[in-house]
């Protein structure tokens, strides 16, 4: 484990796990391309033996994120979906998950169209209320799952007090990091169990490699993390682990532009005629704005907003010039998205009427762009309405 109390956050996104290779002195993580090692003598190898168990180009990501977090290990997987898919095997027919209810609409339908096949069973309740958590808890738990702010709603979930409900219940608590990254949110210093990101997304922050990775707590997590890797291939490639080790270096400066723009941009939007309503953290006026200024170091800059229609919607999206109409978040450019008809298609109408997602719902990643031509692009696109 890195001691992710020697240096500063920026320090040692750039530093923890990229050391400067020892054959050349490059400065930057060699890109190991194979897919075996030589070994020295039968039973003697140099640490490495078939690479979809160890890459050092992927060891050293996985020391990287490790260090961020302020886990004990760190293990990536070829998307978000394959690390959610490798913490499930934690469990076993007949286990039980509680899980927040307004999660990425991916995650819903792995538990429910996959993972019930193999008997696990799955409860979703609103986790910003943390009693919800404690009531929906049954002897046959065994995790509580998590994601904070929530997707696409930015709904809140008490981190803290959700890991003392379930630990005091003898269950885990995973979180999904995604939306914050380690640099605003910390969720294993406040008592989570694992934390899961899709890589994909801030981490990454290019909008060019797709991955997912957990940080663990325990020997017996980490061991087995690694055994399913093993065991099922999923693995992240050496070449998507190099882009990924290249975007954390940048993270803490692309965060912090991410939670001016996000803050402005939120700002700009509320005050639109043609905006019914926005979803950001830190507006005053959010619901669990308190909580978030508690728990978070920033607000970053996931926010959605309501437009009144799918009409409104489609010519808002049609009328963008410098903001992209696209699903996924957290690169470097605005990317805005459709929740009912791209990231939560799968949850259904009854569904998304139940979380509050209507087809006039907009979710926004607000990009490092200039923020005076971000305000200029959203600002005309909402006057066609």
């Amino acid at each position: 484990m890195t001691d992710t109390k020697k240096h500063g956050f920026a320090t040692r996104a750039i530093h923890d796990g990229q050391k400067p290779d020892e054959l050349t002195g490059a400065v930057n993580v060699p890109i190991y391309l194979t897919s075996t090692y030589q070994q020295e003598e039968i039973g003697k190898n140099k640490g490495h033996e078939y690479a979809r168990l160890t890459n050092p180009t992927r060891d050293a990501l996985e020391e990287s994120l490790c260090s961020l977090e302020g886990g004990t290990s760190a293990h990536v997987f070829g998307s978000g979906m394959a690390a959610i898919t490798a913490l499930c095997t934690m469990m076993k027919s007949g286990d039980h998950v509680v899980c927040s209810d307004n999660v990425y609409g991916g995650t819903g339908r792995l538990f429910d169209k996959v993972l019930t096949h193999y008997g696990l069973t799955f409860t979703y309740v609103d986790t910003s209320v943390a009693e919800n958590v404690a009531g929906a808890i049954r002897p046959e738990t065994k995790l509580v799952h998590i994601e904070t702010p929530t997707n696409p709603m930015m709904s809140i979930t008490d981190i803290a007090a959700v890991a003392a409900i379930s630990h005091a219940r003898g269950v885990e608590l995973s979180v999904d990091n995604t939306f914050m990254s380690p640099y605003f949110q910390q969720p294993i210093a406040l008592g989570a169990d694992i934390v899961m990101h899709s890589t994909t997304k801030f981490l990454n922050g290019h909008s060019d490699g797709l991955g997912g990775v957990l940080v663990c707590t325990t020997p017996e997590q980490a061991e087995r993390f690694r055994f399913v890797q093993k065991c099922t291939g999923g693995i992240l490639s050496p070449f998507e682990s190099y882009l990924l080790l290249r975007g954390v270096k940048t993270l803490a400066v692309r965060m912090k532009q991410h939670d001016v723009n996000g803050q402005v941009v939120a700002a700009f939007l509320k005050e639109h005629d043609a905006v019914k309503r926005v979803f950001y953290p830190g507006l005053k006026e959010h619901p669990q704005h308190e909580l978030a200024k508690r728990q978070q170091s920033g607000f970053g800059s996931m926010l959605s907003m309501e437009l009144g229609s799918l009409e409104n919607a489609n010519t808002f999206a049609k009328s963008l010039k410098l903001c992209l109409l696209a699903e996924s978040l957290g690169g470097v450019e605005t990317l805005i998205c459709h929740p009912a008809s791209m990231t939560h298609a799968a949850v259904g109408a009854e569904g998304r009427a139940r979380l509050g997602i209507t087809d006039g719902l907009m979710r926004v990643s607000v990009g490092i762009e200039d923020v005076e031509d971000l305000m200029a692009d959203l600002g005309q696109a909402l006057d066609r309405i």
